[in-house]
């Protein structure tokens, strides 16, 4: 769990990983109130249509590879990029299979690990130079962590943690902080203004927590702590891609992520590392490997750092994945990552509002907050017997996940879902709620 963030377990029963039925899947379950619930959503679905007729977005739907089923789990794994297959077929045919090893240099294999962190760059905010890809998004974690520690002012004594962060996070935080001899303090991040002082080195925070969707407010909370002398560290797994980050307007230090959610680079892609460039000269990994060093042939006994962000890495990159991941960003030619917000917001928004039209009453309650500033890419529900909910949703054509105990979620991708998607989830997810009994309260689900 701790090397992806999103595990199978996000379904939690072995219906959930069956396949999904097409569109028009619910028939067999049609009841009166079905049919009823079908024509009331005729002028819903209508206003989808029109909605995604005059999306500018619309067209780069089809730079993915997609069925009939309603996917709203891009939260914890991107749909497929038409762009990938051929690529990967010529990596392994061509530049693996007549190149070999010439392909490290031919073929750009050495340095495609800052090639590719150019890439994403624009997508957080960041300038050339300051992104790298490569490892695990806890690896990173941890690199980003300790590094930050180091190089914190004397006197420090503790980490702050994102009290609601996903749990690896949390894990890592308290594993660096038993090496550097800190103490970790959970805090909300709300009042992490509050909170910090002059023995906090540094706060790693969650840009969306990935239980509720809820955005939390990265300028301020960086302003506070840099007004503090503190570091700011930032997990943007579930941001990266859906929404604008700004990493250096907003003087971000260190910040993370992986890439097979919004960024589509498929399951275990590698994730990155983001060093401000004003402190890159003193970050000091706590995983010195040679691709690292400043001279990785040298083969020297001694280490000594590469200059800029090419310090962040650590032993020979994950070819495979790192070149699918390159193909996977191709999706993102020509379009900005301000259209790709306004529209998630736009979905999300229709989805509740069409949840509020199509669930019984008191069946579901919205944790997700309603304000824009405050919404990430998801939409969650509180649900009763959530897991069963989401299982039947799947087995109807509508995948989601779910998180114990009783969360729904739903992610909105913007590149590939329609409104027309938001519509049908919505109102599969109302004629759902009203065929299963709602489970007695301490019944267990």
């Amino acid at each position: 769990m701790s090397e992806t963030h999103e595990t199978p377990e996000a379904h939690e029963t072995p219906e959930a990983h069956g396949t999904p039925r097409a569109r028009g899947a619910s028939e067999a379950h049609e009841t009166p109130a079905t049919r009823e619930s079908q024509e009331a959503a005729q002028e819903p679905a209508a206003v989808a249509r029109e909605l995604d007729a005059a999306d500018p977005l619309a067209a780069i739907r089809d730079r993915f590879t997609l069925d009939d089923t309603v996917y709203l789990d891009g939260n914890s794994l991107g749909a497929l990029p038409r762009t990938v297959p051929a690529r990967i077929a010529d990596v392994i045919a061509r530049e693996w299979g007549e190149l070999r090893i010439r392909s490290w240099t031919e073929s750009g294999w050495w340095t495609a690990p800052e090639r590719i962190g150019d890439k994403i760059a624009p997508l957080l905010g960041a300038a050339p130079g300051r992104i790298v890809v490569g490892d695990s998004t806890s690896v990173n974690l941890f690199k980003a962590v300790v590094g930050g520690v180091r190089m914190a002012g004397k006197g420090c004594t503790e980490i702050l943690v994102d009290v609601t962060t996903f749990p690896t996070d949390g894990y890592i935080a308290r594993s660096a902080a038993r090496m550097t001899g800190l103490a970790v303090r959970p805090v909300e991040p709300a009042r992490i203004a509050d909170e910090v002082t002059e023995r906090t080195a540094l706060a790693l925070v969650n840009h969306v927590d990935y239980r509720t969707g809820r955005l939390h407010d990265l300028p301020a909370i960086t302003a506070a702590l840099h007004s503090a002398g503190a570091l700011a560290v930032w997990d943007l797994c579930h941001s990266a891609g859906a929404l604008p980050v700004g990493l250096d307007a907003h003087g971000v230090d260190l910040a993370v992520g992986c890439t097979y959610k919004y960024l589509n680079g498929g399951p275990g892609s590698p994730a990155y590392l983001y060093v401000r460039e004003s402190l890159q000269e003193r970050f000091d990994s706590p995983l010195p490997g040679w691709n690292s060093h400043a001279d990785p042939f040298g083969m020297e006994t001694a280490y000594a750092p590469a200059d800029g962000i090419v310090r962040g890495r650590v032993g020979t990159p994950d070819i495979l994945s790192l070149l699918a991941l390159d193909a996977a960003l191709d999706v993102w030619d020509g379009v900005t990552i301000e259209d790709v917000r306004a529209k998630s917001l736009a979905l999300t928004d229709f989805f509740l509002d069409r949840v509020a039209a199509y669930a019984p009453p008191g069946r579901v309650r919205p944790v997700t907050p309603q304000e824009h500033r405050r919404r990430g890419s998801q939409v969650s529900l509180e649900c009763a017997g959530a897991g069963e909910v989401m299982a039947e949703l799947i087995r109807r054509g509508v995948v989601g996940d779910f998180r114990r105990p009783d969360v729904l979620r739903f992610g909105f991708t913007p590149l590939y879902t329609s409104f027309a998607d938001a519509e049908r989830a919505a109102r599969v997810l109302g004629e759902v709620l009203r065929e299963l009994p709602e489970p007695v309260a301490g019944a267990g689900g």
